[in-house]
């Protein structure tokens, strides 16, 4: 297990020096298997994974739950053993953040929207420690899962505006067998909040199934007037939870995150919701190509 960036470099450099590609799968810890899914991924396109664990202060906005964060650190550890015992730098916030940093990694556009607007300082937290990251480890490739699809597109502006060299690999979103996206929140849950959160995955379904069924690519005047439909059907389900409170729903251009007015093109669906004092998001691509 790495502490320090000196030793983080110095274990990248190693491994560079043997011809072996880095891949990075950063994360809070808490692990699930769908992070446990990035790390095999990683596995299989690069010679050395590395997994960061850092419950970063920068991206939790007043009153959210970074203090009360999961840090179950040895479980993580043993979990990581079962995929291929990856190196884990595990630093803590003075190594990352040292007395007197006043740097900060803002992205335009892309993190307006959505998350943007319920959490406005979160990306710029999320895109300066993932910066530090990739220059701390030179990794070569870095994995996300689908389900964090707004942070997807900032890191990918992040990494194409900067010029920065490393590959954004793109991971299906792991669930439950209910439909659930896994998270570690979830752990929040109570067990009444746990049974009327699959509202969220449920209402997606029913949304690409009414793309599906009413062809939609085809029909030019359903393609105009099946935004508001779609919106609708979502929210009925997710209404249909008495305790759920939605905080977005949005359809939108899936490289830009510009609303769309009209699905004629290719879409994602995304939103996120409140149970208790958890906040759960989830998604879904549409690809006309699949519903021609």
């Amino acid at each position: 297990m790495i502490r320090t960036i000196k030793e983080l470099r110095c274990w990248s450099r190693q491994q560079h020096h043997a011809q072996k590609r880095i891949g990075l799968v950063p994360t809070m810890g808490a692990l699930h298997e769908g992070h446990l899914s990035l790390v095999k991924t990683a596995n299989q396109y690069c010679e050395a994974t590395l997994v960061s664990i850092f419950v970063n202060p920068a991206q939790f906005g007043v009153n959210e739950d970074f203090y009360q964060y999961p840090r179950p650190l040895e479980n993580d550890l043993r979990l990581l053993q079962t995929v291929g015992s990856p190196e884990v730098f595990v630093p803590d916030v003075a190594e990352m953040y040292p007395a007197g940093f006043d740097a900060l990694v803002h992205i335009g556009g892309v993190t307006q929207p959505f998350e943007g607007a319920f959490r406005p300082t979160h990306f710029d937290g999320v895109t300066t420690v993932v910066l530090k990251l990739f220059l701390a480890s030179e990794t070569d490739a870095a994995f996300f899962g689908q389900k964090d699809f707004q942070q997807v597109c900032v890191i990918r502006k992040m990494v194409t505006d900067l010029n920065i060299p490393v590959e954004i690999v793109v991971c299906p979103t792991v669930r439950e067998p209910d439909g659930l996206a896994m998270s570690s929140r979830n752990r929040y849950l109570t067990e009444s909040q746990r049974a009327q959160a699959v509202v969220l995955s449920q209402s997606l379904t029913l949304a690409e199934k009414m793309i599906i069924d009413e062809k939609i690519f085809n029909t030019e005047t359903i393609r105009q007037k099946i935004r508001q439909k779609i919106r609708q059907k979502i929210r009925s389900k997710i209404e249909t939870a008495s305790d759920m409170k939605i905080d977005y729903i949005a359809i939108a251009n899936p490289k830009t995150l510009d609303e769309l007015t009209t699905i004629d093109s290719d879409a994602v669906i995304l939103v996120a919701a409140r149970i208790g004092t958890t906040r759960l998001i989830d998604n879904v691509l549409l690809s006309i190509a699949d519903h021609r």
